[in-house]
């Protein structure tokens, strides 16, 4: 099993890479910049850089105290952690939804989609991202 989640070949362990990236997606939720997590945990902005990349393992007091600085519980940085077993919808709509939220703009998105109150205009918003994306000319 540990062979299972080490990383196939030269680079960070899938799980290292995973909290890193829990950590990345937190910070970004708390709209704090790396330089303001590292000063709240007495690092340098490269030790959170190399955090949230995976390169250097977090060690479990570490841990602890990111996810006391971004306000989690610490289980919050292992979600949706590779493993044995399949992946349901949720799981996978969870994975959209963060990499919604760590886009340029997308947390602004989210926030402002559900304050559209025409049914019509969020599906004509949909049809126009959905065109955009598929490389469509819009019409």
């Amino acid at each position: 099993m540990a062979d299972d989640l080490a990383a196939s070949g030269p680079g960070p362990n899938r799980i290292d890479a995973h909290v890193g990236a829990r950590v990345r997606l937190h910070r970004k939720m708390r709209g704090l910049s790396q330089e303001a997590l590292a000063q709240r945990l007495g690092l340098t902005f490269q030790q959170v850089q190399k955090y949230e990349r995976g390169a250097h393992r977090i060690s479990a007091s570490k841990l602890y105290e990111i996810a006391r600085a971004l306000e989690v519980p610490v289980a919050a940085l292992f979600d949706g952690a590779p493993g044995p077993g399949p992946t349901d919808a949720d799981s996978r709509l969870k994975g959209t939804v963060e990499r919604l939220m760590l886009e340029d703009g997308g947390a602004e998105l989210a926030e402002l989609y559900p304050r559209i109150r025409s049914p019509d205009v969020r599906r004509a918003l949909v049809r126009m991202v959905r065109a955009v994306v598929e490389g469509q000319a819009l019409p």
